[in-house]
Parts: structure tokens; C-alpha cells; sequence
């Protein structure tokens, strides 16, 4: 099995004001988008129906999303209440999504001749949006990630310094395919050394500060990372079977996919429902930690309408519960029986998540705090204060039927 790469002379961290930044922000975008969505059979598709090289190299060519509108994405981010957008700059597959110097394999060579990450950049800072890139460490493409290791290193590195300054600030960047303990296909997965991630790390943090690093390996976080990430998952739980690895002191981000694949299937319509993307949202606040929900937007550059529906209806629910989310933190008795309980450091407020409505009264353990009102309409909730715990007598019925949001005060 693959060793744990050793980081432990990493030398620097990001900057902690851009740590708490991100750690405000609680809900974005993820994207995957390349190539392969005009195959629509996942991002894997190059490996799943092993597809030799060449001729995958027709695909490129053929790709011209020319319905792809950055600012259009990015009002859309604003709709939904997502705050940051993580996007693919690179897949397994090699193929780049940006302008890199380094490589001809890239969007601006084919047809589109555009970059649509620059067109991104613009955007978000039109809408005061962060922008962070997923990078791929494996590349199925290049010829040194099989033949020349070390020329590998330098060419993934130097790719990972054109998108830290050519494209302004950017919020974090999320390494995938590096998989300690984990032995997949020799034909498609090498590793002829070290990854240097310290080295890869620390240059991201020199060239710039405000940049999270995060790292999807499924084991404890590295020495150099700045988030710890969990795949369709929850913090601290392994439904999908490879998140193994035990949740670190990190801040914490679950990415999940709006139906069941990452990149562009127009065969599945297994779309989760708003209500379904509301409450997972509040899991992971709940558990502190962000929600990175993912969409892979078709051939021609659109994010599909099923998609935007339930972005937006998650947008709706924000605009009125927005402050119990954004910046929020769980409380040490966070997890109760029917939610969560989160408070705003910055401010003290505290809110109750009450995903599963109980009814009647629910007793928590709160001090200096005595009266209770629903977020969605200031209805006051009728509470007493026992001792160290705050009573609260609830209606029948649930005021909201995914999250009744109280505020105490």
C-alpha cells in the first residue's frame, strides 16, 4: 500500500485572516466541467471505458461551450447564497481549463479560444465572489507523468504557480488524486517519488498567503494543509466508504454531488431535493463545517435547469435564514435530539436548527438568554428559563417544514 507523503517540513500556513474568511462564507460552488462532458459519462470517463490517448485527444477539438457566461454563473452563486466557487482546472485527464504557458493540451488552443477561468476572475470580483481551483495531481495525458518523473513534478508545480498569480486572489486550492493506502490500476495511477507536497505547499502559500490548501486523500490532514475535506460525506462519517481518515483540527468542508455524479450526465436525473440540500447544509454547520455542492454543466457551458432550480431554492431559504448559517458555529452541546444548536462568536447570537420538529417543549442548556422568536417572521416562542437550561414551548406544527430556525437572545 501507498505510504502517507511526509510534509512535516512544510514551513508555512495560510494567512488566518483568510482562514476565518472561509470559514464565514459555509456554502459553495463546486464545478466540475471539461472535455469529458461531451462523452457525459462522469469526469472518470477516460478511465472507466479506457480510452487510449489519442484517441481521446479527438475530444478536445469539439469542445466550444459557447453557452458558457461567467457572469451569468456568478449570478447565479449569488441567487443560491454560495459565497465561493471551487471549479476544475485540471481533471485526470489532463486537459486544462485555463491558459497555462506550459501545455498545448488546453481550452484556449481548441475551438472556444477563450479562458473561461480569466472570464471567472473578472466575474467574481464584479460580485464579490472568492474563486479557488480543484487541480488534479494525476494527468493521463502527459507523457513525464509515466516516463519522467521528476519533469512531472516540475510541470504540475509549475502549473500550480501560473494559477496562483495569474488570476488574482484566490480562495483555496483542492488537490485530488493523491490516495495513501490505496493500490488503484498501475496502467492509470503512478507514482515514480515523492509528490513534494511540502515543497508544492509552501509555494502556494509564498506566492499567495490567502490561498486555503486543501488535500482529498482520505487520511488525517498533512502538516502545510489549511482544510480538511470529506467526500459526499459528513465530517466524521463514512457512508461512502473512503473517507477513513478521522476528522483533524482543521476547518472542515463536504463536498456533495446535486445528483449522483461529478461531471456531466444527461442520464441522470436523480436530483437531490432542495429540501434534501437545505438540511445537509445545516449537518454541516451543525458539525462545523462548509458544504461544497458540486454541478457539472453540460458540453456547451450551461449548468443545468433541474440544477439551477434547486441553487436557487436553496438562495430563497438563505435570503430569510442566512444569518444562522454564514459565520455560524456549533456550541460545545451542539447535537441535540430534534438539530443543532450555533452561535455567532462575533456577535454571541445564538440559533437553534430544529430539523426534526418535536413539538411540544424542548429544554437547552443556554445561559443568559430568555426569550425565543422564529428568524423567518420574529414570532415569539413562548420559554422559561429553569436553572442553567432555557424552556421552550413549541406549536404543533413546524413554522418551516425543513429548518425552523429560533434565534434566542
Amino acid at each position: 500500500m501507498r505510504p502517507t507523503e511526509d510534509t512535516s517540513h512544510a514551513r508555512l500556513q495560510a494567512d488566518p485572516a483568510a482562514v476565518r474568511r472561509y470559514q464565514q462564507m459555509r456554502f459553495g460552488l463546486f464545478v466540475h466541467w471539461g472535455v469529458y462532458a461531451l462523452i457525459g459519462h462522469g469526469e472518470w470517463v477516460m478511465h472507466t471505458e479506457q480510452i487510449p490517448v489519442k484517441e481521446y485527444e479527438r475530444l478536445p477539438p469539439r469542445f466550444n461551450p459557447v453557452q458558457f457566461d461567467a457572469d451569468e454563473w456568478a449570478q447565479l452563486m449569488v441567487d443560491a447564497g454560495q459565497k465561493y466557487m471551487t471549479i476544475t482546472s485540471k481533471h485526470h485527464d489532463g486537459f486544462c481549463m485555463f491558459d497555462s504557458a506550459l501545455t498545448d493540451y488546453k481550452i484556449t488552443n481548441m475551438t472556444f479560444g477563450r479562458d473561461p477561468i480569466a472570464e471567472l476572475a473578472e466575474a467574481f470580483s464584479r460580485h464579490d465572489l472568492v474563486l479557488g481551483f480543484y487541480y488534479s495531481l494525476l494527468d493521463w495525458h502527459h507523457p513525464d507523468y509515466r516516463d519522467n518523473w521528476p519533469a512531472y513534478i516540475e510541470y504540475y508545480q509549475g502549473q500550480v504557480r501560473e494559477l496562483c498569480t495569474k488570476y488574482g486572489d484566490i480562495g483555496m486550492i483542492w488537490f485530488d488524486g493523491y490516495w495513501p493506502g490505496h493500490e488503484p490500476p498501475a496502467a492509470y495511477f503512478v507514482e515514480g517519488g515523492s509528490w513534494d507536497l511540502a515543497g508544492t505547499y509552501d509555494l502556494i502559500h509564498e506566492l499567495s498567503p490567502n490561498t486555503l490548501i486543501g488535500n482529498n486523500h482520505h487520511v488525517p490532514p498533512l502538516k502545510g494543509e489549511d482544510f480538511q475535506m470529506f467526500e459526499q460525506d459528513l465530517p466524521g462519517e463514512n457512508s461512502a466508504g473512503f473517507n477513513t481518515g478521522s476528522r483533524g483540527a482543521l476547518p472542515l468542508e463536504s463536498c456533495l454531488t446535486i445528483n449522483k455524479n461529478w461531471g456531466y450526465n444527461p442520464d441522470d436525473h436523480d436530483h437531490k431535493s432542495t429540501p434534501e440540500l437545505i438540511r445537509f447544509l445545516v449537518e454541516c454547520i451543525g458539525r462545523d463545517s462548509n458544504f461544497l455542492l458540486n454541478v457539472g454543466p453540460t458540453p456547451m457551458g450551461a449548468i443545468q435547469i433541474e440544477q439551477v432550480y434547486r441553487l436557487r431554492g436553496v438562495g430563497e431559504w438563505l435570503q430569510t435564514n442566512g444569518e444562522a448559517i454564514y459565520g455560524a458555529r456549533p456550541l460545545p452541546n451542539a447535537k441535540q435530539d430534534w438539530g443543532y444548536v450555533v452561535h455567532l462568536p462575533d456577535t454571541g447570537v445564538i440559533y437553534l436548527h430544529i430539523l426534526d420538529w418535536p413539538g411540544g417543549e424542548i429544554s437547552v442548556k443556554i445561559p443568559d438568554v430568555s426569550t425565543a422568536a422564529c428568524l423567518a417572521d420574529h414570532t415569539k416562542i413562548p420559554a422559561r428559563r429553569e436553572d442553567e437550561r432555557l424552556i421552550l414551548s413549541l406549536p404543533d406544527v413546524a413554522p418551516d417544514g425543513v429548518d425552523t430556525v429560533v434565534r434566542l437572545d
